[in-house]
């Protein structure tokens, strides 16, 4: 978004499926911004909420009947920002063209710019890999990227370098035209080899920075999984995404009573016998399958598994 240009107005329909985010989470997520820049632009003055009554504060609740304008830019008001800095992080490419980048990201690692992590992040990583070479499509915080991993989860992210990748990246995943397999370590004994879970996934009723499993107001999600071995304390899971929803396989499983081994959000620590426990969720983006978003050749991406889930694995399944 061109913040020089006209003011963008968000209207009550737009805000109603939000109600009781926070402004400056909402102002983040729907402009493509870190939340720090977007304190920086109330501070500024720059956003108007309706009702006039309202004061738009970061920490303000939105609710039913709100709107938000976001004001154009002046001089005497501007904030500064120049985007991400280029940081030398390693990277392990899995594959690149001039088009797009396949990397297996390490755990522990934060896609891109936000409260609390403006740098050491992913999009840090790139911009010193690809300086100029990445689309811009998602923002300044978001450059090149086109989906997203959770920290804590390792496996295969997709970069887009063009906007003309991007764009068509992002709708082959809009259309469900991507194939993305997971591997999780699970507590507890699957008592069915496979199932498909399809409970819908919303915003966590009392815990807004939590997702769950609601009866109304979520949104379609589909998750497909099979045991691929079992041990005493849990087993191994692998899952496969046909919807995109916010920690959909985190939620699905634990909703399913059979939590990511080190989920700390949605499970609870299940140490072994002797102490052992993960340091994070063992959840990793195995494998993802795409057509090429401009020859259409079908590329497949596979992941290893890292250290720290190989050794879970081992102590989990004994």
């Amino acid at each position: 978004m061109n913040e020089a240009g006209p003011s963008r107005r968000f209207a009550p329909e737009e805000i109603e499926p939000r109600a009781g985010t926070r402004l400056d989470v909402f102002l983040a997520e729907a402009l493509g911004r870190s939340r720090s820049r977007v304190q920086a632009l109330l501070k500024a003055g720059r956003v108007q909420l309706g009702p006039a009554s309202a004061r738009a504060e970061a920490s303000y609740k939105l609710r039913v009947g709100d709107s938000v304008t976001l004001l154009p830019d002046d001089p005497s008001t501007a904030v500064e920002d120049d985007g991400p800095q280029g940081e030398a992080i390693a990277l392990e490419i899995l594959y690149e063209d001039d088009a797009l980048l396949a990397l297996n990201k390490q755990p522990g690692l934060v896609v891109h710019p936000a409260v609390g992590h403006r740098t050491g992040t992913l999009v840090n990583a790139l911009v010193h890999h690809l300086g100029t070479r990445l689309a811009g499509r998602g923002g300044r915080d978001r450059l090149g990227l086109v989906h997203r991993l959770d920290q804590d989860t390792s496996g295969v992210i997709l970069i887009a370098k063009t906007d003309e990748a991007h764009e068509k990246l992002a709708a082959a995943f809009a259309a469900r035209a991507v194939r993305k397999f997971y591997r999780a370590l699970c507590w507890g004994r699957f008592r069915r080899a496979s199932g498909s879970l399809r409970e819908p996934i919303g915003r966590h009723r009392i815990h807004r920075q939590k997702m769950a499993v609601v009866k109304m107001g979520g949104r379609e999600a589909h998750t497909d999984y099979r045991v691929l071995a079992s041990g005493t304390h849990g087993a191994e899971v692998e899952c496969q995404l046909h919807t995109g929803r916010t920690h959909q396989i985190r939620v699905h499983l634990a909703h399913l009573g059979h939590p990511i081994w080190g989920d700390q959000v949605y499970g609870r620590p299940h140490p072994l016998p002797g102490g052992f426990a993960p340091g994070r969720q063992m959840l990793h983006a195995a494998a993802l399958e795409i057509a090429h978003p401009l020859t259409g050749a079908p590329l497949q991406f596979e992941a290893p598994l890292p250290a720290d889930y190989l050794e879970s694995r081992t102590r989990l399944l004994g």
